[in-house]
């Protein structure tokens, strides 16, 4: 099965999963007066909508290079996991201003309906789902070096983390008594301050590939002390590095006796370049500029 393949299997697993939840959490959140809940089903509502921006955008980012693209698509998957951590900040500020007004009129004397049983063990089964389905896509994504992939993967995490402020919330009310049914509204603003943690660290990252951030520096040390271990090549310098969706695009001068002919200095920058393919993929990029020794 095709890389792409994988990755339509793992999101569409994912996808599935969503959709029975967010009906789910709807019902049990509406039936049992549940802020924490609906909340929730907001969430699983927009895992669903990123479930589809994935498939789309790693459709195109799997397509080769050609005359407008000559470095590939890869990108368009970076552009997915932007609008990933997109959604889940959209998601996370609606909970939080949604909770943040039924405090209030908690606040101002206004009676909360206490929230029922169908909210508290649609989140119980929240957890246990998103969890293994966090699980499932993390070490999926993993394994096929797919960065929405396991961006996805933490939007089920997030989702299950929100399950549980939502479970500690709603079954505070129920057990605590009518006076502490505000733990309910509470529990929704600690999940949505908890989404707002995940869209930063994701849109940290996607923002970082988008603007030609430099691979991190323990792994340009591994490409440079990799080049050094060729015979007859020296001072590697002006290294330039980026990531291409999960890709690496590898620039970097090197140096070598100046009496070596032609070939035998092509033959040194080739062994360099099949070597860094070897480490870190066939689809690396890799351009090196050969220089004597002086």
């Amino acid at each position: 099965m095709t890389r792409e393949k994988e990755i339509y299997k793992v999101t569409l697993v994912g996808s599935a999963g969503n959709v029975a939840l967010m009906v789910f959490k709807f019902i049990a959140g509406t039936l049992g007066h549940s802020a924490a809940m609906i909340a929730d089903a907001v969430h699983s509502l927009s895992d669903f909508l990123t479930d589809m921006a994935v498939l789309v955008f790693v459709h195109i980012s799997a397509k080769p290079q050609d005359a407008s693209h000559d470095y590939g698509h890869g990108k368009f998957e970076t552009i997915a996991t932007f609008l990933i951590g997109l959604a889940l900040a959209g998601a996370a500020v609606g909970i939080i201003y949604s909770g943040g007004t039924k405090l209030a009129d908690w606040y101002r004397g206004e009676s909360l309906s206490a929230p029922g049983m169908l909210a508290l063990w649609a989140a119980l089964i929240s957890i246990a789902v998103k969890e293994l389905l966090y699980r499932y896509a993390v070490r999926r994504g993993k394994a096929l070096e797919s960065p929405a992939t396991i961006a996805n993967a933490w939007h089920h995490r997030s989702d299950a983390l929100s399950s549980i402020g939502a479970a500690i919330g709603i079954g505070g009310a129920i057990l605590l008594g009518n006076r502490w049914v505000v733990l309910d509204p509470l529990a929704s603003i600690v999940v949505g301050l908890m989404l707002i943690k995940v869209a930063i660290s994701l849109l940290k990252t996607s923002i970082g590939e988008l603007t030609e951030s430099s691979l991190p520096s323990d792994t340009e040390d591994e490409i440079l002390q990799l080049m050094e271990s060729i015979p007859d090549v020296c001072h590697p310098h002006d290294l330039r590095t980026r990531r291409i969706g999960n890709h690496f695009a590898i620039e970097a001068h090197i140096r070598m006796d100046g009496t070596l002919s032609l070939n035998e200095a092509h033959d040194r920058a080739t062994a360099i370049e099949n070597a860094l393919k070897e480490r870190f993929g066939s689809q690396t990029h890799v351009t090196i500029h050969m220089e004597p020794v002086k």
